[in-house]
């Protein structure tokens, strides 16, 4: 029962904060708190639960008629994701502690089912009731943009929302027909993720229904050209959103691409690998130009996620253990170094009521802890070695060498970019003529969660090996996928 408290905590203590604004807004958010702790002592044991490949697993009956069950299970993969979603979703509520002011229960109400629905998709193995933890987490997100956002949150809250709910109906399309197409070739009517793994469907059918669950998850990623709702997301949500945005909710298409789309369908997705690598590559250039274009920033920071992501789409479809395992790296790592930038934009918007880079400049003498925390989250984004960002990088670029040369220049062109962007930041805003508006700098609060940020990027950098480990069951499947579609 492991699982079903780990989604279930944050779903009471969702419920236990919104009925709390009545009795004041600091309740609200000790209470917040109290379940995020909570359930990472849930979640405690697992790393002690060896190397099996499922570590914990749960099934319930749902709608045996249908074939639907309440099934869940945890591997090593699933386990590093669900880890990092609750580290983010305090690091979310540590940032907005003071910036939220209205509504503060529903808020943190929104925050908590976030959470629990990123980790039900993260633990889900019935397909459809993946499905349902996908679309719980959206809702609470758009709520998240739509109330507490900046100027233009209702823009970017329909974009979002409609974005991710027409790829998420082209999923669910994607899922009946794959559970139907599996009912005609062995009678049996399943929903189960071990069942469907061998479907038995010809190889022309099963490149249309790996198209929908690919479409699905590359606008999740987001990948180009499907990444336009990313920017106006990102710049509107509050901190806390942004901090869940680009650390968890993005993870879930990378997740969805290595859990389901690889696995269910390896000899399509071997086919379809060229065009991903070419799409992830493309990603990695473009969105890096456009980030170098940016004076808000938000949107920057928006651009290099896209542009960090498409490493991930590279690492899926390079189909070796060096590119797949990159793309686990780069998962964790990018989810803090991204997450810690957009909290030091959130930090400097609620100080100066502007994103705009130009009115910025000489902040370093004034805020000095706020500089050099900037310089190293930076640093981390654009690949420094001993840093978490570069073990991800370079491990898919090394496994994207064994496949294509030219792809792999392609997108080694986005670790020149970022560097690019990365100065950018630091001399309009910390150097250069002071601007009239100067900010405070951080408190004992702010450096704290972004010193916890640095130290797990620290980890991942200096020292990989137990997430390589954790996440080599999950790349073993990949692998074995890969080696039946092309034995």
């Amino acid at each position: 029962m492991i699982l079903f408290w780990l989604i279930a905590v944050p779903l009471i203590g969702g419920l236990g904060a919104w009925y709390a604004e009545r009795l004041g807004g600091q309740l609200t958010r000790w209470i917040t708190l109290a379940a995020l702790l909570l359930d990472a002592l849930i979640l405690l044991p697992l790393f002690g639960a060896g190397e099996t490949p499922w570590l914990a697993s749960l099934t319930l009956p749902w709608i045996p008629r249908f074939g639907v069950s309440f099934h869940l299970a945890m591997d090593g993969l699933s386990l590093m994701l669900s880890t990092l979603t609750l580290f983010l979703g305090l690091i979310a509520l540590g940032c907005s502690w003071t910036e939220i002011k209205e509504r503060v229960g529903f808020f943190h109400f929104n925050l908590l089912w976030t959470v629990a629905g990123v980790i039900g998709v993260f633990l889900a193995l019935d397909l459809l009731l993946f499905f349902f933890f996908w679309e719980t987490m959206l809702i609470p997100m758009y709520f998240l943009i739509s109330i507490w956002g900046h100027e233009n949150r209702a823009y970017a809250a329909i974009k979002f929302f409609i974005f991710t709910q027409v790829s998420g109906l082209l999923m669910l399309i994607a899922i009946l027909a794959l559970v139907f197409l599996h009912q005609k070739a062995t009678g049996k009517l399943s929903f189960d993720y071990l069942d469907l793994l061998n479907s038995g469907m010809d190889l022309a059918t099963a490149r249309w229904v790996m198209l929908g669950f690919f479409l699905a998850f590359a606008v999740k990623l987001p990948s180009v050209p499907f990444h336009t709702w990313l920017p106006d997301a990102h710049t509107q949500a509050p901190t806390g959103g942004s901090v869940l945005l680009a650390g968890i909710l993005l993870k879930t298409g990378a997740y969805g691409l290595l859990r389901f789309v690889v696995p269910l369908f390896p000899e399509a997705s071997r086919d379809f690998a060229p065009i991903a690598m070419l799409l992830g590559a493309v990603s990695i250039v473009y969105a890096a130009k456009l980030a170098f274009a940016q004076s808000d920033f938000k949107r920057l920071i928006a651009y290099t996620s896209v542009s960090h992501m498409g490493f991930v789409l590279v690492g899926v479809f390079a189909f070796n253990v060096y590119a797949t395992q990159g793309a686990v790296m780069t998962m964790l790592a990018h989810g803090i170094s991204a997450a810690a930038l957009f909290m030091i934009a959130g930090a400097l918007q609620e100080r100066l009521h502007t994103r705009e880079m130009s009115r910025m400049g000489g902040f370093w003498a004034k805020a000095p802890r706020l500089g050099a925390l900037t310089l190293f989250f930076s640093v981390a984004a654009l690949g420094m070695p001993g840093l978490g960002n570069f073990i991800g990088e370079f491990l898919v670029l090394l496994g994207a060498y064994r496949v294509s040369l030219p792809l792999t220049a392609l997108a080694a062109l986005g670790l020149v970019g970022a560097p690019i962007y990365a100065l950018i930041v630091m001399q309009k805003v910390f150097h250069g003529p002071p601007a009239e508006h100067q900010p405070a700098d951080f408190r004992w609060r702010e450096t704290g969660l972004l010193a916890a940020m640095m130290a797990a990027t620290l980890w991942l950098g200096l020292y990989p090996q137990p997430m390589l480990t954790r996440s080599a069951d999950a790349v073993a499947v990949l692998e074995k996928a890969a080696g039946e579609a092309h034995p």
